[in-house]
């Protein structure tokens, strides 16, 4: 692939958008607009993006050694909107060189590292666009004549807060992705991690050597709950591994055809405009799709290390189940975790070197980004935000300024809000209604001409 990355003179008018935070989906939103760019440079779209990283990254901390993907290579960041598109996986195979032997392997999940080389390979694509290592920390309304038409956003330097610049912009879209989510009176520490710093805490401990404990604790069901597991089993193999689960062992993942439909671009139409009592009984019959769910290949893989073990006679992994952790005491070397059997009521005191939680994520209210503009934002009965078919929030009449989310709409837009399956399609569809408020800019102001020449 050229290396041209597209880029458009902004001159010193205001960006159609200003794209706040810079992960896979702000990524393939900005694919969407250069790929218009590059079929109507007549009505380009000015953009650029604001990212607190210094470079790209996605889930560098779970990059494990193996781990697949839980997507098929073809829902990658633009195929299911365009596979004509430059930016496909396959693309990247054949400029990787990689193609032919991709195809041999027979299957539709690339390892999660090879997925995030491909993600790199598209941001490369777009550095002119992006204000990399700066942090958004105001988002401010313009006000003229009593209308809200631009905003500002604020960055500073994630290096130097006082590195400030301000940005206008005619529309914003959210994608500052989740922040990790940690149980309740519990925080993270020197030796208490969430699964996101896995990578970047566990090899100090194995550069140390000896343990003190020599045990870790996962807590968590869900799939990173097990690769983590995996991941301090094999790593450490002098360690005991205990994994805190609130049920039996893990559950599958039910990836079966008819069950994967809900991930279809097809499905969030039917989902938006369903009664909300329908929303939520279909996302509580498809949470088993994704959410506190693992990938049948690992289960029995950890299954078998545990019957292996038992039938040596040295037992390092430990799958405690129906169990829950009650707390969890920072320790000068490690970490103390207290856990209660479910069905018998006992405590007991894990002394561990590490505690791992793999608890999971939660999303970040753009309102509290938004600022003054944040109370102009429409809410449901349950203080949820009203978000338009086109991923807009809906807002008060005097505010102009698009407002789009990417993520946090699993409430109007379904299971697939967070997810990778309907990026491509989403990015698509931001970029459509993008164009059609830039037309619809355009011919007010050809209408105010016409209207001062008469």
């Amino acid at each position: 692939m050229s290396r041209d990355n597209g880029a458009i003179d902004r001159g010193d008018g205001p960006d159609d958008l200003v794209g706040i935070g810079f992960g896979p989906a702000n990524l393939a939103l900005a694919i969407a607009i250069d790929d218009h760019n590059r079929r109507d440079p007549e009505q380009a779209l000015q953009v650029r993006f604001v990212e607190q990283q210094e470079r790209f990254g996605w889930h560098r901390g779970m990059l494990l050694e193996g781990a697949t993907m839980q997507v098929s290579f073809l829902k990658d960041l633009v195929t299911m909107r365009d596979p004509r598109s430059r930016f496909t996986f396959l693309t990247y195979l054949q400029e990787r060189g990689r193609l032919a032997d991709f195809i041999n392997q027979k299957s539709f999940y690339p390892t999660r590292l090879e997925f995030h080389d491909y993600l790199e390979w598209c941001a490369a694509e777009f550095g002119a666009w992006t204000g990399y290592g700066r942090r958004v920390v105001e988002v401010r309304p313009v006000e003229t004549g009593g209308r809200v038409e631009l905003v500002e956003v604020v960055s500073e330097a994630v290096a130097g807060p006082a590195d400030r610049r301000v940005h206008r912009a005619r529309n914003i879209a959210v994608g500052t992705g989740l922040k990790p989510r940690l149980p309740a009176g519990v925080s993270a520490g020197e030796r208490v991690w969430h699964t996101r710093d896995l990578l970047f805490r566990a090899p100090e401990l194995a550069e140390q050597g000896e343990l003190r404990h020599r045990r870790f604790t996962v807590v968590g069901a869900g799939q990173s709950a097990a690769e983590a597991v995996e991941y301090l089993h094999r790593t450490f193999p002098d360690a005991e591994i205990c994994a805190v689960v609130g049920r039996y062992g893990y559950s599958p993942a039910d990836d079966s055809p008819f069950a994967n439909r809900i991930f279809d671009p097809a499905a969030v139409d039917e989902f938006y405009a369903a009664p909300d009592e329908t929303k939520r009984a279909l996302l509580d019959y498809h949470a088993n799709t994704n959410y506190s769910v693992v990938d049948g290949d690992l289960i029995e893989q950890l299954y078998r290390t545990v019957y292996q073990e038992k039938v040596s006679g040295r037992e390092r992994l430990r799958i405690l189940n129906a169990t829950r952790l009650t707390g969890v005491e920072h320790t000068a070397d490690g970490a103390r975790a207290a856990v209660r059997s479910l069905t018998t009521g006992v405590e007991s005191v894990l002394e561990s070197d590490a505690v791992v939680l793999a608890t999971g994520y939660t999303h970040v209210d753009p309102r509290e980004l938004l600022g003054p503009l944040g109370e102009a934002c429409h809410t449901d009965e349950l203080g949820r935000l009203r978000v338009d078919r086109d991923h807009r929030i809906l807002t008060a009449d005097h505010v102009d300024v698009g407002i789009y989310l990417q993520g946090g709409t699993e409430h109007t837009h379904g299971i697939t809000s967070s997810l990778l399956s309907t990026l491509a399609v989403r990015s698509g569809e931001i970029c459509d209604s993008l164009l059609l408020r830039h037309t619809g800019r355009q011919l007010r102001a050809e209408d105010a001409q016409l209207g001062i020449a008469g």
